[in-house]
Formats: structure tokens, sequence, C-alpha cells
């Protein structure tokens, strides 16, 4: 496999804008709402178990951002358009293709996987327009 230099800090900020994304997304004036009722989970339930979930998803995070860079040096994106087209690419042959048969073997509304998506999808493009060029 090709070495490649990799900017941690780089890497470092796409999580957080990962996480900030969520943040946003699954806010109560955005889809908090619409989410919880269709997984059914209560507001105080999901408080209980919120610092322990944004620690595995800001973990899940940095993994995310340190392989999407290795997808965006391969393809030789240098721009932020470029970058955010690995991002998309990424989102739609990984990350889609995979929530959507889950949605579909467990039964669940297509709405729930336009609400996780949606938020996979936004960040998956910002993150390659700061790895691409963030060097």
């Amino acid at each position: 496999m090709k070495e490649i230099p990799i900017n941690f800090w780089a890497v470092l900020v796409a999580a957080v804008a990962k996480m900030v994304v969520g943040a946003i997304w699954y806010s109560p004036p955005l889809f908090a709402g619409p989410w919880r009722a269709l997984i059914g989970i209560s507001e105080a339930d999901m408080k209980a178990v919120l610092g322990k979930a944004m620690a595995v998803d800001f973990v899940g995070s940095l993994i995310m951002a340190f392989v999407l860079v290795h997808a965006v040096v391969y393809a030789g994106a240098t721009t932020a358009v470029l970058g955010a087209a690995v991002g998309f690419l990424n989102w739609l042959g990984f990350v889609a293709t995979v929530t959507i048969a889950q949605v579909t073997y467990e039964r669940r509304p297509f709405r729930l996987f336009l609400i996780n998506n949606g938020a996979l999808l936004i960040a998956l493009v910002i993150m390659g327009a700061i790895l691409a060029v963030w060097r």
C-alpha cells in the first residue's frame, strides 16, 4: 500500500465537523423528534446514553476521517469540490448501500433512512472537502 502523508489536524477537524453536523441535524428544531419517534426512544432514554454515545461516535468519526483521507489522496483530490465528490462517492458506495439494506431488512420506515443518511451525506461531503484542501 502506498504510504501517504496525513495531516492529523485535518483528520481531527474533519471528525469534529462530522460531530457538529450530527449535533445540528439531530437537534430539536430539525430531526430530533422525528428520529426519536421512528426508533422508539424517549428524550430521557436518549439523554441517559448521550455521553457514551457521543464518545463512541467521536472515535468512529476519527476512524472515518482517517480512512477518508486515504480515499481523498488516492483519488488525487486537491480542491474542496473534488474532496466533496470523494466524500459523496464514499457515502454512496459504502454508507447508503449498507443502510438502505439495513432499513429494508429491519422493516424500518424509509424516512429513518433519509434522516440518518442526510446527516451522513452532508458530513462526508464536508469531511472530504476539508481533507482535500488541508494537507
